[in-house]
């Protein structure tokens, strides 16, 4: 049987030799812009195949009003927004901290509750990055999960731990973006 080889692959592969898996953990993180965007791409294929599904959002609030979140919920996902935005807008870092260290209690349960065929741990570096909550908590969360659950996570400078335990890590790389010429986001295509 010829063997295959994927572009930018060192090694071929052979199709039949592929084997299968019950569960992934899933990590979208770098500088460019997507990694949200890519993941509740994902979550729509999930939707699609009648998974249950979960979000936690560990930096907007429920005030955001996203288009992401309102056809989300309509589809039937659980949806939660822990945080209460971005953290230069905060009144008291200590209760942005703490609403992030309840966030990822939160997550904690909701996966080792078996309930979810996938959660989308949403903007969750930043957590990590900043020392509010431990990476290798998460990281040892995400290896002894339920073997029906798959996780993605998002964010920027994903901890190396978090890194070792996916089973696929994307880096999304910025060329360009508008933000660095002062335009804001705009709704529809960033919210």
């Amino acid at each position: 049987m010829p063997t295959s080889r994927k572009p930018g692959s060192k090694r071929p592969y052979n199709p039949r030799e592929l084997r299968s898996v019950r569960s992934m953990v899933l990590v979208n993180t770098g500088e460019g812009k997507g990694k949200s965007t890519a993941a509740f791409g994902t979550l729509l294929r999930a939707v699609g195949r009648d998974w249950p599904t979960a979000v936690v959002q560990f930096l907007k609030s429920g005030k955001w009003n996203t288009g992401e979140e309102k056809i989300c919920r309509q589809l039937g996902v659980e949806w939660f927004s822990a945080g209460d935005g971005f953290t230069w807008d905060s009144d008291d870092l200590d209760d942005t901290k703490a609403k992030a260290v309840a966030a990822w209690k939160f997550s904690k349960d909701l996966i080792q509750k078996d309930n979810h065929k996938l959660i989308v741990l949403d903007e969750i570096s930043y957590a990590m990055t900043w020392d509010w909550i431990d990476a290798t908590d998460v990281a040892a969360t995400l290896k002894e999960r339920p073997e029906n659950v798959s996780v993605i996570l998002t964010g920027r400078d994903m901890s190396a731990e978090v890194v070792k335990t996916a089973d696929t890590v994307t880096e999304m790389m910025k060329v360009k973006h508008i933000f660095d010429a002062g335009v804001r986001a705009k709704k529809g295509l960033d919210y």
